[in-house]
């Protein structure tokens, strides 16, 4: 097992964590709105002066990666790549829906043939999505939706759904199939990505430091303008 430092900014929540072992070492979260400008390099600064204190040396860095708000993946990518370049360690990338999607596996309530669709605010009746199953495998993958009455319908048809995240609780009254079932409360949080960051640790699936960029500022700016979603 590696010791990772974990970002999370695709949301109004600012997070970062420090994973070692499989275990969470340190985690701070901020919930009073979007101020990741000021918020995230206070944490930063933290979470590495507890790691040097107590000589553990990191051995890459996570990062959050959309889709979520555009400044809020700047800041983060920006911090994450910074703190690379600096201590020459490897970038990782976590696709926030999945990130958000860990509290979830952990609930002792939910069915086996559940599916996961994690929610993005987007604008008015926007969301990105996906659907995942419970091994996190994509059944949808990530799209910029527009929800209405039959959105989700050919899953829903099938076997219960659950909603969940910052786009989720604008589509309750839409969405009303008896296998919908709606999770509040639920945030994309840094202390959430350590089992999905420890596997791309494990399998040495890094970024290259110098060209990432977070999904929103390429794929998701293509496909907005493209279905003119906006």
């Amino acid at each position: 097992m590696a010791c990772i430092l974990h970002i999370e900014t695709a949301t109004d929540v600012c997070s970062v964590a420090l994973s070692e072992d499989g275990a969470v070492l340190f985690s701070k979260e901020d919930f009073n709105g979007p101020q990741h400008a000021v918020t995230l390099g206070v944490f930063v600064d933290e979470v590495l002066s507890m790691a040097d204190s107590h000589a553990k040396p990191i051995d890459a860095v996570a990062v959050s990666c959309g889709p979520g708000s555009y400044t809020g993946l700047r800041i983060g990518a920006s911090m994450a790549k910074g703190i690379c370049y600096g201590r020459n360690i490897p970038l990782i990338a976590l696709p926030t829906l999945k990130v958000l999607s860990v509290p979830v596996l952990l609930m002792d309530e939910l069915p086996e043939d559940a599916l996961l669709c994690p929610m993005i605010d987007a604008r008015r009746m926007e969301v990105y999505s996906a659907i995942y199953d419970r091994a996190l495998n994509p059944v949808k993958e990530v799209s910029a939706d527009i929800i209405d009455a039959d959105s989700y319908k050919e899953y829903l048809d099938k076997q219960p759904v659950y909603f969940f995240g910052n786009g989720a609780a604008k589509c309750k009254t839409v969405i009303t199939h008896p296998n919908a079932r709606f999770l509040d409360d639920i945030q994309p949080l840094a202390r959430w990505m350590f089992p999905l960051a420890d596997r791309e640790y494990h399998n040495e699936t890094f970024q290259d430091v110098a060209y990432f960029e977070p999904y929103y500022l390429k794929e998701f700016v293509a496909t907005v303008a493209k279905n003119k979603v906006f």
